[in-house]
């Protein structure tokens, strides 16, 4: 009696035991199938969203393939409309051709001139600079600016301090710029006379503007009745002190700014003959 109530209970023990051990394997696989569920749900959101924009692009191709249709309808009827502008205007184009054409010949006329002027203005400086020759190049500059030919003469090699006559200098050096200029007998110039700021007052001469207006007509007057250029191809001015090449504050600066410019003028009737030809 007394085994059999013992194996019983072992026997319901074991049962027990194996009943705690299948209901904790069962609170596993439900754990496991709660979290694979989450799962799902997030993916079935995201496939939600994805069906979305998927939807959204679709619609945005559409409405690009409207309006792509509509775009080529005009540009097929902007294509008609040029056929039918380029037959009514055909003649039109082609005298706009040709007037471009003369255009491009007029300039090409205009740079092959400027060209051939530039070509003058070197061949004047070299034979300026060889007719001078050893002449201090502190004294006498000649160069070429935008086209413009400058022979800058300083006063002491033409003037007395604060005069208007020339000295024995003056003839040698101005002989030499008149013995070119007669050979060019096609170029007319501009002397101008140029100070320094100092203040000037002497006798008749009330600035520097009389000063350097004086030694301008002094030199045109020399090179009219000593060297026999022609007055019609000369001019005369003066620029005081207000065209300055160098600082007035030293007197190395100063020296620069008295000085006389003989500016060689560019011949502009020829441009004006050009102009009119291309007419």
């Amino acid at each position: 009696m007394k085994k059999s109530i013992l194996f019983i209970s072992v026997m319901i023990l074991l049962s027990s035991c194996g009943a705690r051990k299948q209901l904790a394997i069962d609170a596993i696989n439900l754990r496991r199938l709660d979290s694979l569920y989450k799962i799902s749900q997030q993916n079935l959101t995201l496939c939600k969203d994805s069906s979305q924009i998927l939807h959204s692009q679709i619609g945005d191709l559409k409405e690009n393939l409207v309006q792509q249709k509509k775009n080529n309808g005009l540009f097929i009827n902007q294509l008609k409309d040029l056929s039918v502008i380029t037959n009514a205007q055909a003649e039109s184009i082609k005298k706009s051709l040709d007037n471009l054409s003369s255009k491009d010949s007029y300039i090409k006329g205009l740079q092959s001139e400027i060209a051939r002027k530039d070509s003058l203005n070197m061949n004047l400086v070299m034979n300026l600079k060889g007719a001078i020759g050893n002449l201090n190049d502190q004294d006498i500059n000649i160069k070429v600016e935008k086209g413009v030919v400058y022979i800058d003469i300083s006063d002491k090699l033409l003037f007395n301090p604060g005069s208007y006559k020339v000295t024995d200098k003056a003839k040698l050096v101005l002989a030499k710029v008149a013995k070119v200029l007669l050979n060019q007998p096609n170029i007319e110039f501009l002397v101008e006379g140029h100070t320094d700021n100092r203040p000037f007052h002497q006798g008749p001469l009330l600035d520097n503007w009389d000063l350097s207006v004086k030694r301008a007509t002094t030199i045109v007057r020399m090179l009219q009745n000593d060297y026999n250029i022609p007055p019609q191809r000369m001019a005369a001015s003066g620029r005081g002190e207000f065209l300055p090449v160098a600082s007035n504050d030293s007197m190395e600066g100063r020296a620069l700014n008295r000085r006389t410019r003989i500016v060689i003028l560019p011949m502009l009737d020829q441009f004006f003959k050009l102009l009119q030809a291309s007419k």
